[in-house]
């Protein structure tokens, strides 16, 4: 049988480092990356690629490519209430301040205007997939699609009215319909999002864990976030939440239990025995004072630990890098160990963690031969990264997100030389502001 040639590569990229993530701690020097009908078709050492057929080469001195960021759990919608309520506990925070804000304001365009700002401002800093948990799922589908990235719908579910759905019951027929909608969508992903385990009867709980494993989709739920919620579950109910979901079976390896922060040792038991996944948000956590989740124990455990930055109302920002510093700096604190969460645990938990817990790990999460080219190269030629021992050293502890130079989802350039190229960064910017004075002038009323 006559061999053929392989197909020309779509793109070749030359970056001076390359961090596959996958196999860990391994940084590849003169090496290149090929991309095919939106996948890696190569990774290998740049005299070989020099000899491959390719539509495209791009040369990319002084930066590191490593796989997108996933921001595995936030509330986009809400980046138009930024630093409307700061300063405050959680409780008074979400219960006398952002709850009847949404209450008034949040409707489809918000959510539009909202979820596009997001997606802009986390492009921008190297985040090629993330998870929202929001009102109007359809508001933020459109603004997913139209803008090329990636990410994980969790569709709130909560046991009173919220903004466009009257109960638990109107919420799971449209998670369940967005579902059937977007199975086959390339990009997006739907779960459940029971908001927490106050806001979320039993009753409501046990209809979800049949849903969830019929469809075999994931949940993404507001777990042991402060020490009042774990409280008061053991006064009203006689066991912690994650106990209480556990005996409601609830619990397994697509649940996503963001913020765990008040964690003991069986807590931890229940996460080993069921494979559940962590999504941290230290930032958010650390605004709200709501604890600090212990990181190095759950990886000594063998749990899988996501990062997220939560909602832009509670971080301020979706700066991914800077969450993955941020985490690093906490989890060696707490952990009294300089050692612990090295710098690159630190991009492994954005990266590969993430993928896993929001169950994309197959296609993405990783520069491995195969998967699709989510991809961010970061400029390490500026004086903050001067002098360079340790690439991924400098990119989690001395790097912003300014040096995100260019960004790919499945092989197709959104971000190159720091510009957008699919979204309008003034028009988003001229919206919010919008959307600020009319909120403004209504709070002043």
């Amino acid at each position: 049988m006559p061999t053929h040639p392989p197909a020309p590569l779509d793109l070749l990229l030359f970056p001076t480092w390359l961090v596959p993530v996958e196999p860990a701690g391994v940084v590849l020097r003169e090496h290149a990356l090929g991309i095919r009908d939106g996948r890696i078709a190569f990774i290998g050492p740049r005299r070989e690629a020099l000899k491959l057929q390719t539509t495209q080469r791009m040369e990319l001195p002084d930066t590191l490519l490593a796989p997108g960021l996933i921001n595995a759990h936030g509330h986009a919608g809400m980046t138009l209430l930024r630093g409307i309520a700061d300063d405050r506990p959680l409780h008074i925070w979400l219960q006398q301040h952002i709850w009847p804000l949404e209450k008034r304001w949040v409707d489809e365009a918000f959510v539009r205007a909202g979820t596009e700002l997001a997606i802009a401002e986390q492009l921008k800093g190297g985040t090629t997939c993330f998870s929202s948990m929001y009102f109007f799922p359809d508001a933020i589908t459109e603004q997913i699609h139209a803008s090329g990235t990636r990410a994980q719908i969790a569709v709130p579910i909560m046991d009173f009215a919220v903004p466009g759905l009257r109960d638990a019951d109107e919420a799971m027929r449209k998670a369940v319909a967005l579902y059937d909608d977007l199975k086959h969508h390339p990009r997006l992903s739907v779960s459940f999002g029971p908001h927490a385990p106050y806001s979320v009867t039993d009753t409501t709980l046990e209809r979800l864990g049949i849903l969830s494993a019929e469809m075999d989709v994931g949940m993404q739920m507001h777990m042991h976030e402060t020490a009042r919620e774990v409280l008061e579950a053991e006064h009203e109910n006689g066991e912690r939440p994650l106990a209480r979901l556990a005996r409601l079976q609830l619990l397994g390896p697509r649940f996503q239990a963001v913020h765990m922060v008040h964690m003991n040792d069986a807590d931890l038991e229940l996460l080993v025995e069921h494979n559940c996944s962590v999504i941290h948000c230290p930032e958010s956590n650390l605004k709200l004072a709501s604890g600090f989740c212990p990181v190095e124990r759950l990886w000594e455990a063998g749990v899988n630990v996501a990062l997220g930055t939560d909602g832009a109302a509670s971080n301020n920002d979706l700066d991914m890098l800077g969450e993955a510093r941020t985490a690093a700096l906490l989890a060696k604190a707490v952990a009294d160990s300089a050692s612990a969460l090295s710098a690159h645990q630190a991009l492994r938990m954005s990266t590969l963690n993430g993928a896993r817990a929001l169950g994309l790990d197959e296609q993405v999460g990783s520069l491995e031969i195969g998967k699709l080219a989510d991809l961010v190269a970061f400029d390490m030629s500026g004086l903050a990264q001067q002098p360079l021992y340790e690439p991924v050293s400098q990119l989690i502890y001395s790097s912003t997100r300014d040096c995100v130079k260019h960004v790919w989802v499945a092989g197709r350039q959104l971000v190159d030389n720091r510009q957008l190229l699919r979204m309008d960064e003034q028009k988003i910017i001229a919206t919010a502001r919008q959307w600020a004075d009319r909120i403004a002038a209504g709070r002043a009323s």
